[in-house]
């Protein structure tokens, strides 16, 4: 008799079950128009955006609670594209925040020496693991951190 060892694999949530078909379908649609990447990278790159957002509103629902709690996290370069098409989307975006947060979330772009020296980076990655979504480490690479906000930002209705 054969005795195999038992492994459990913790099954990793979808982030796209974060927001409705239709809306995940026009943000990534605004990212292959505006970035010009494929539609394969741009679903990719709009998942992890919202795996970003939902462990960001899990830190603002814990801090809530006890402000020692807070944890200030970053989006990667790349990420933080996805941020941005969403923001654009503003109705999605604040209804995202309400569910998520019970907030808005405020996009305050900064660049300081915790983000440059990758150590915010760095703290986010577990954060992100510990919402049980998909984390495609291709996105969150080291020395993928930066400040952002172009010149371009604006809204489109949604």
């Amino acid at each position: 008799m054969t005795i195999a060892p038992e492994i459990t694999a913790k099954a990793v949530k979808d982030p796209r079950e974060l927001v409705k078909p239709e809306i995940f379908g026009l943000l990534v649609e605004d990212i292959v128009r505006y970035n010009h990447v494929t539609r394969a990278y741009a679903e990719r790159l709009m998942g992890q955006a919202l795996v970003f957002l939902k462990a960001h509103a899990d830190l603002i629902q814990a801090a809530a609670k006890d402000p020692a709690n807070w944890v200030r996290i970053v989006p990667s370069i790349p990420v933080d594209e996805g941020w941005h098409a969403f923001l654009k989307r503003t109705k999605p975006y604040y209804e995202f925040g309400m569910e998520h947060a019970g907030a808005y979330l405020h996009h305050v772009p900064v660049v300081d020496a915790d983000i440059l020296s990758g150590a915010a980076l760095e703290r986010t990655v577990p954060i992100l693991r510990a919402t049980g979504y998909f984390v495609d480490m291709e996105f969150w690479e080291a020395g993928a951190g930066a400040g952002c906000c172009p010149p371009e930002c604006s809204t489109i209705a949604d």
